[in-house]
């Protein structure tokens, strides 16, 4: 019973906050956090505010005037910012220790599976999320497409969604496994490979996705490592598909030649990359391709699988550190995508708080969260960044960002596209 009570006072909160906020749609609102951080420079603007008129960012600065009509929020003790960008989500999925990646793909019904996306959907803005790229469905087909149309038409609370689909493997390439070859079982990826390849990135395109996701390794059979599934040829039809309809690619790969092919064939991010060299993180940066190291999802596995955390690291988790400091040494521009579905939505933090494990400053997570994201994503010309003509996307956490990063986790506002969704209410 408890249960079913916590769902219902969920879903009465989902239906509240819409009809609320759609009346500030139009409103004027002066935000006065303790400090600004504006995306891109490393340093807090202290007694800066922000003026908000409508969905857009009308001024920002010090000593900012009140106008007569301005609803004013004050917001002591936090640091205002922009708001946040997950760069590697899967809100069709949840953790792996309540229910195997298997299980979920073969088990829970589209409808259950949509119906929890939209729950992922919401603590994801709640926990300062305001714009996810969302890597492919995992066996739910084009829900992601629906449930981006539920959230721009208010339906639901949720982020601003990429989707990218039903992802594309290579034919023989993905799970799940272990059935009689002779019986089709759903796959967690649409399969395909050769000339229909170019055919398969159009059809989900038209389909809705906003970014084509490619498989450009994975594990053949089980118990053997990952190897490279498409070729070059192959890969670099599909991106130029995609290209030419505006679509920006993203490549799954870990091994030194899955990575070496996929940037060779004009990718636009790397994600994973556990294995990459010296050589493939330098090709990387001469073509500008972002990597995404998603290093939360391995500690995530190695912590199902017994891992305390102590030392010494599981291979597969000093791997992915291993990766990050080699792609920073060669200059590549870093993600901050953690994966999130293999571990809890909401608790996107957990990647950049290991990122910053991993050798990274705060400010710079702070800023690959932010501006570096929406660069990276296409999208920095309206979002990323607190200043004027940007889309009202802002964040308020405690304690300031630049100097300790688990301050993310302490959101006290939340304002999407103008609208307020958490924090307090305006005087």
């Amino acid at each position: 019973m408890r249960s079913v009570f916590r769902i219902a006072c969920a879903m009465l909160a989902v239906v509240a906050v819409p009809a609320a906020a759609a009346e500030k749609l139009d409103s004027l609102t002066l935000l006065r956090p303790d400090a600004v951080f504006d995306g891109e420079s490393a340093v807090l603007r202290k007694g800066w505010a922000v003026l908000v008129r409508g969905n857009r960012i009308e001024a920002v600065g010090p000593d900012l005037a009140v106008p007569a009509q301005a609803s004013v929020i004050d917001l002591p003790g936090t640091t205002l910012m922009p708001g946040m960008i997950e760069g590697h989500s899967h809100l069709f999925l949840h953790p792996y220790n309540e229910t195997p990646w298997d299980d979920q793909v073969l088990h829970e019904s589209l409808a259950l599976r949509t119906a929890r996306a939209t729950v992922h959907a919401r603590v994801t803005l709640m926990a300062g999320f305001t714009t996810v790229r969302d890597l492919g469905t995992e066996g739910a087909g084009y829900a992601d497409v629906g449930l981006k149309q539920a959230i721009e038409q208010g339906i639901v609370p949720g982020p601003r969604m990429l989707v990218a689909t039903r992802a594309i493997v290579a034919t023989g390439a993905y799970g799940p496994r272990g059935f009689e070859p002779g019986v089709a079982v759903p796959l967690g990826a649409e399969e395909s490979g050769g000339p229909e390849l170019v055919s398969t990135v159009r059809r989900q395109i038209g389909a809705g996705a906003d970014l084509v996701k490619l498989y450009a390794d994975y594990r053949w059979g089980p118990g053997e490592p990952s190897r490279p599934t498409f070729t070059e040829g192959e890969l670099k039809a599909a991106v130029d598909a995609a290209h030419s309809a505006g679509r920006q690619v993203v490549a799954h790969a870990s091994t030194v030649e899955g990575m070496r092919r996929a940037v060779a064939a004009g990718v636009d991010t790397i994600e994973h990359g556990d294995e990459g060299t010296p050589e493939v993180f330098a090709a990387m940066k001469a073509k500008g391709v972002g990597f995404c190291p998603t290093l939360a999802a391995g500690d995530a596995i190695a912590r199902y699988r017994g891992w305390n955390g102590a030392a010494p690291m599981p291979r597969s988790v000093q791997e992915g550190y291993d990766a990050l400091a080699r792609a920073r040494k060669a200059g590549v521009a870093i993600c901050m995508g953690g994966d999130v579905g293999v571990f809890a939505h909401g608790e996107n933090a957990r990647e950049a708080e290991l990122m910053v494990q991993g050798g990274m400053t705060p400010a710079e997570v702070a800023t690959a969260v932010t501006s570096g994201n929406a660069r990276m994503f296409g999208l920095g010309d309206r979002l990323g960044t607190v200043k004027a003509g940007m889309l009202a996307d802002l964040v308020a956490v405690e304690g300031n960002p630049l100097a300790d990063i688990s301050a993310i986790r302490k959101v006290a506002l939340v304002m999407k596209d103008g609208v307020l969704w958490k924090g307090p209410v305006g005087r």
